[in-house]
């Protein structure tokens, strides 16, 4: 024993301080640099984009800009007024039919039918949908919609606008709601049957409300994504230039405005397009700041 100790004492200390010099730390250097550039590069878009609507649009920001319709074709004044209520109403109506939808979508995956082939089949479909292209979304709505009139005689509409973004909004609704509930742990669950309570309570009481921030970044998120859709629109709700006149009418909306104005030769539609763009971009990135500070609050 006393000769395994003084074996081990003897045995020369490892010089562990950091030296500068040292080919691999001068390599680790370099590498947490050029780290750095890349990432610098990934986000430079953001700013340049950010900067350069600032730029354009944020010299036509006026208490006009949101009270007042847009002007006739070639002619000063008016504002966009008119596309902001209409963005509104139709995001409104899109979160009111997939937030249900995928929220109780989420539960079914998550708490009555986890490793089943059907809830196999619906996380496949939520995932294809998610990547499917929005502009496919508007042309499907169109067809069996619009085109067909389907929604008591009406053919474009605010609620067909609605539903065309409610199906884009459905994926990540279910898939946050999902991912969302399976972060409960099952001894709250366990907890809550052994004391008489039946599943439904216990989901609505226990397992819900614990989840509850995991799936509002989800919902949120699904809101930017909606708000900020254009093709969709143009073939269901299409365009008015007015204030809305119900759900079952045409109306106006802040992206479908943005493709408009940018296309007409007049300079002063041109301004209010890249005013329109100014604030699209702050509400979607608002929304995104709710989602980040809700994720904030779920991983404390």
């Amino acid at each position: 024993m006393t000769n395994l100790i003084s074996t081990t004492s003897s045995r020369p200390i490892p010089d562990l301080t950091f030296k500068q010099g040292k080919p691999r730390n001068l390599v680790g250097a370099a590498l947490t640099g050029l780290a750095g550039v890349f990432a610098l590069i990934a986000v430079l878009p953001l700013l340049l984009v950010l900067g350069y609507v600032l730029y354009k649009g944020a010299s036509k920001l006026s208490l006009d800009l949101f009270f007042l319709e847009q002007p006739a074709p070639g002619l000063d004044g008016g504002g966009i007024g008119n596309a902001i209520q209409g963005s509104i109403i139709v995001t409104a109506l899109a979160s009111a039919l997939a937030i249900p939808i995928g929220v109780g979508g989420g539960i079914f995956l998550a708490e009555y039918s986890r490793k089943g082939w059907f809830a196999q089949f619906i996380r496949f479909g939520t995932n294809v949908l998610s990547g499917v292209p929005s502009i496919i979304a508007g042309v499907f709505v169109y067809s069996s919609i619009v085109a067909t009139r389907a929604l008591f005689g009406n053919a474009y509409s605010a609620l067909a606008g609605g539903i065309a973004l409610a199906v884009l909004m459905l994926p990540t609704v279910i898939k946050t709601t999902d991912e969302g509930l399976k972060l409960v742990p099952d001894d709250l669950r366990r907890a809550a049957l052994g004391v008489g309570a039946s599943r439904f309570v216990t989901i609505i009481r226990v397992t819900l409300p614990s989840a509850s921030r995991s799936i509002a970044t989800g919902v949120v998120l699904a809101i930017a994504r909606a708000a900020g859709e254009t093709a969709p629109l143009i073939f269901t709700a299409l365009y008015s230039p007015w204030w809305a006149d119900g759900i079952f009418n045409p109306i106006g909306s802040l992206s479908v405005l943005i493709y408009k104005f940018a296309t007409m030769p007049y300079e002063v539609q041109n301004e209010l397009a890249w005013a329109a763009s100014f604030v699209l971009v702050i509400f979607i990135l608002i929304i995104n700041l709710i989602a980040r500070w809700f994720n904030q609050l779920t991983t404390r």
